[in-house]
């Protein structure tokens, strides 16, 4: 069984392909979707959050970087901040 902190690393290096061109954006969002122990873990308000970043990073991805309201860059940094929020979240759950 995969651990939420187990899929907060698989999200995280999936970041890492999808900055690099190495993941593309439909891949990542289907992964970041299907990370559910992770989202458990979480408070609800975080799976509200991650879906509406890939929802616009998926609209992005459809689009040109200046046809599009949605800076690509700016996405994948705010995913960034979700993911470090998200560990924060997990770390602060560990029993001492």
């Amino acid at each position: 069984m995969t651990t939420p902190s187990d899929q907060l690393s698989t999200l995280s290096q999936a970041l890492q392909h999808l900055r690099s061109d190495a993941l593309a954006v439909p891949a990542f969002s289907r992964l970041a979707q299907n990370q559910l122990e992770l989202l458990a873990a979480l408070p609800p308000q975080y799976a509200e959050v991650l879906y509406n970043l890939l929802d616009r990073l998926e609209s992005s991805a459809l689009f040109s970087e200046e046809s599009c309201s949605f800076s690509q860059g700016a996405l994948l940094d705010n995913l960034q901040l979700w993911l470090d929020k998200a560990q924060l979240q997990l770390d602060k759950a560990k029993p001492a």
